[in-house]
């Protein structure tokens, strides 16, 4: 990749509220002309990576450069960005000619270049023409939205900066504006930087999708990639509905989930491996029960969704989520098919819960900040530094914190066909990983406890 053709550089880039990490060492190039979406659930960093390039916010760490200069520490009025915002930030005294023409004056520009040139060009982009002398309140938000958006395309900014800028429309208004913006963009030839929660939008509008969760970067690449190859299973549940199991890589192009064997196209993951299985809705095969079926079942529930109906298959214990065009009834006896193709293999991101420990006494370990009871403990003294290994089906979870030995906040819920992974965020600001089948709602705050044989010890060795 050419350096010039880079137009905004984050690099290792932190944000620290407090004791809160809101971005943790993000690294983004991006590329001059690109429409670029940062995409996130709530509390991702999505919106202070944002404010911090548009030099709202000040980074903690790292530095950023816009169109080769350093800027980290430059105000937002001298930067070569402009922002629109999720709440439009319109002048309720000024008409819509008076909104778009703010910037213009700021930057001193004579009555005539106002008038003439640059307003004109930026209300027919925005399908304002008419609309030059309205009252700002007069507007609907769809046209309100078109009037902040010329506000900020009329100082010809190299960078676009927008915050969720369709988030207050309705839905058919959405898609039109997606159209609309996909095209300005288009015809403006200008970098647009663009934040949201919507994945559909995400795909529908960007060059490049970089995805985040809890700071952090999880995924940069075109929306084909991100939807089709999905690097972990946070990417793979939050973009689009997905079957994600557990499966083991028999060897390469065999891969074996739901108790049956699958030829698939992925290759070197080894051999015996466990691995996560995605398939998506719509790559599962249905039909009536017959001897191609590679998996049969029962349908569980059926819904029509407008375009499609949406199934749930049971099949030796799991459920398949199934999107087709033709509906099988709950209760009828199906058939399912997978090609090879559609079969999308992941690494693991772990296998075990692992955690750094100390030795307290023959029977009681310290991790987590916690001391807990363990299966007698031989030829380690008190204080021997150990790694602990706890299985995740073996971590207990209380409803009532004050019956766990720690506590902590449910993150993250992962269903995995016939259970439930779970990532508590725990109080020592450690992640404890659970499988379980009991239902739990993000955000629910539990007691975390360990049964003494479910604790590994390996002694580490130090030199």
């Amino acid at each position: 990749m050419q350096e010039n053709n880079i137009i905004i550089e984050v690099n290792h880039l932190s944000r620290f509220f407090g004791e809160k990490t809101a971005l943790d060492d993000i690294t983004l190039h991006v590329k001059k002309g690109e429409f670029i979406t940062l995409l996130g659930p709530s509390g991702c960093g999505k919106t202070t990576l944002l404010r911090i390039i548009g030099g709202f916010l000040t980074a903690s760490e790292g530095e950023i450069k816009i169109a080769g200069k350093e800027v980290t520490q430059v105000p937002p009025h001298k930067r070569p960005v402009n922002t629109v915002f999720q709440k439009y930030a319109l002048f309720p005294h000024l008409n819509v000619y008076d909104n778009i023409a703010f910037g213009l004056k700021l930057k001193k520009m004579s009555k005539a270049d106002i008038t003439k040139k640059k307003m004109k060009a930026a209300l027919k982009m925005v399908g304002m023409t008419d609309y030059e002398y309205r009252d700002v309140d007069s507007l609907s938000g769809g046209q309100q939205q078109r009037v902040a958006i010329a506000r900020a395309i009329v100082n010809e900014p190299e960078v676009l900066l927008l915050d969720e800028p369709l988030a207050a429309l309705d839905l058919k208004m959405r898609k039109d504006m997606q159209m609309e913006l996909k095209e300005m963009h288009k015809n403006l030839g200008i970098t647009f930087v663009y934040v949201t929660h919507d994945q559909e939008e995400a795909l529908t509008l960007s060059d490049t999708v970089v995805v985040m969760s809890e700071g952090r970067i999880q995924q940069i690449g075109t929306p084909t990639d991100v939807y089709n190859e999905p690097i972990n299973s946070f990417v793979a549940d939050f973009i689009g509905e997905s079957n994600i199991l557990n499966g083991t890589m028999i060897k390469d192009k065999l891969v074996r989930f739901c108790d049956t064997e699958f030829e698939c196209v992925d290759e070197g993951f080894g051999e015996n491996v466990p691995v996560d299985v995605v398939v998506r809705p719509e790559d599962v095969y249905i039909f009536p029960e017959s001897d191609i079926a590679q998996l049969r079942g029962v349908v569980q529930s059926s819904i029509f969704k407008g375009v499609h109906y949406e199934m749930t298959v049971l099949c030796n214990g799991y459920e398949i989520l199934v999107q087709d065009y033709h509906q099988f009834k709950v209760g009828e006896q199906v058939g399912l098919l997978v090609k090879p193709f559609d079969i999308h293999i992941m690494k693991k991101e772990r296998v075990t819960n692992t955690f750094e420990g100390k030795v307290i006494d023959a029977t009681h370990v310290e991790f987590l900040g916690s001391t807990f009871e363990c299966n007698t403990i031989h030829g380690m003294e008190t204080g021997t530094p150990v790694k602990v290994e706890v299985p995740f089906q073996k971590v207990i979870l209380q409803d009532n914190e004050e019956d766990g030995v720690l506590t902590g906040e449910v993150k993250f819920i992962l269903y995995k066909g016939d259970h439930y992974h779970l990532t508590i965020h725990s109080d020592w600001d450690e992640d404890v990983y659970v499988d379980t089948n009991d239902v739990w709602d993000d955000g629910d705050r539990v007691g975390i406890s360990i049964p003494p044989d479910a604790i590994q010890l390996t002694k580490v060795e130090t030199h």
